[in-house]
């Protein structure tokens, strides 16, 4: 039973840093698209700049998890998939020198060095996350030691390489749902016809993500089995559609709402199909780790729960604050304060 509830917390903590870092993660691999002036590429990363740092906090509670709850899935992943997860932390450690060493020295040769890291540090964490999930739907080839029995260019086949283009398609529609938001003049307006743009393309990519996942995974076993199940998909659907008739009304918090439903429903889509398994073995279903045998003692598990209902709401009431106090619509004058990147 604890196992089970920290599956389900272990999908929701990864669910909550693709809403809340995939539309910072959308944003930078947007800038050379959108941003087209010194004043409006500092627009477009103050837009994340109260937030980016306190978003990836979901990330390390997502790690962390996997590590305290399922140290067996960890020691795998961390293993197995330790070329793709080291081009992922130095693609986030790339990404987070950008915003602070961009504004060092006002040379144009030196703020393109840092654009252009920022973009590399947005794009390629949403890709290596996508094609990582989508790898782990699909099965990997652990054998009866779990021990991964392949490398990097296992990972990039067909179906891993839709789930990175799905994911970076959903961040950056996100990402300029955000931009929308958050910049004015014609950097938000650029921002509008780009999230419009993509979203066909993001519906395309999704239906043929879910025509592959039929395919080539055993995510709607689960689903057959409990067809009340398909309610998740249902909700990925509405919220898609909501995105972007909200979108076409002008109403953005409500298309970023939307987005975030769909990137939600998405997640838990995979997770759902998912259980018991964290991992399935693409070479024998019964060398797959699961929430039976990747899973912490009982006792850890339950301090684990006590500790994180006392401190995830803490964190969350944080988050809220600051998305509160600081979620208006910038202004070239914002620029100009000291903290200002």
């Amino acid at each position: 039973m604890l196992a089970d509830i920290w599956f389900f917390l272990w999908g929701l903590l990864w669910a909550m840093y693709f809403i809340l870092d995939g539309f910072d993660l959308g944003a930078g691999t947007l800038m050379p698209f959108v941003a087209k002036t010194d004043t409006e590429k500092r627009l477009l990363l103050n837009a994340g700049g109260p937030f980016w740092d306190g978003n990836e906090v979901w990330l390390i509670s997502a790690g962390g998890v996997t590590f305290a709850a399922f140290p067996t899935v960890y020691a795998a992943m961390f293993s197995g998939l330790y070329t793709a997860l080291m081009l992922l932390l130095f693609a986030l450690i790339l990404r987070a020198v950008s915003f602070e060493f961009r504004s060092k020295v006002e040379t144009p040769s030196w703020r393109r060095l840092w654009d252009a890291c920022h973009v590399v540090g947005s794009f390629l964490p949403a890709l290596l996350l996508g094609v990582a999930f989508a790898n782990i739907f699909k099965g990997l080839p652990y054998d009866q030691n779990h021990v991964f029995q392949g490398g990097l260019l296992t990972l990039l086949n067909p179906y891993g390489l839709a789930g990175g283009v799905l994911f970076v398609l959903l961040f950056t529609v996100h990402g300029g749902i955000w931009l929308a938001l958050r910049t004015p003049g014609e950097l938000g307006e650029r921002s509008k016809r780009a999230a419009m743009a993509l979203w066909p393309v993001l519906l395309i990519v999704v239906l043929g993500f879910l025509l592959m996942t039929a395919l080539s995974t055993n995510l709607f076993d689960n689903y057959l089995e409990t067809p009340a199940l398909f309610a998740v998909l249902l909700l990925a659907v509405a919220g898609l559609l909501g995105t972007r008739l909200f979108m076409g009304a002008g109403r953005w918090w409500g298309a970023w709402a939307s987005s975030a439903v769909t990137i939600l429903s998405v997640t838990f889509f995979g997770i759902i199909g998912l259980y018991p398994s964290l991992i399935p073995s693409s070479l024998d279903p019964a060398w797959s780790l699961t929430t039976t045998n990747g899973a912490s003692s009982p006792l850890t598990l339950q301090i684990m729960l006590v500790v994180a209902l006392i401190f995830v709401p803490i964190v969350l009431l944080y988050q809220l604050w600051v998305y509160k106090t600081f979620a208006h619509k910038l202004t070239e004058a914002d620029l100009d304060y000291e903290e200002a990147y």
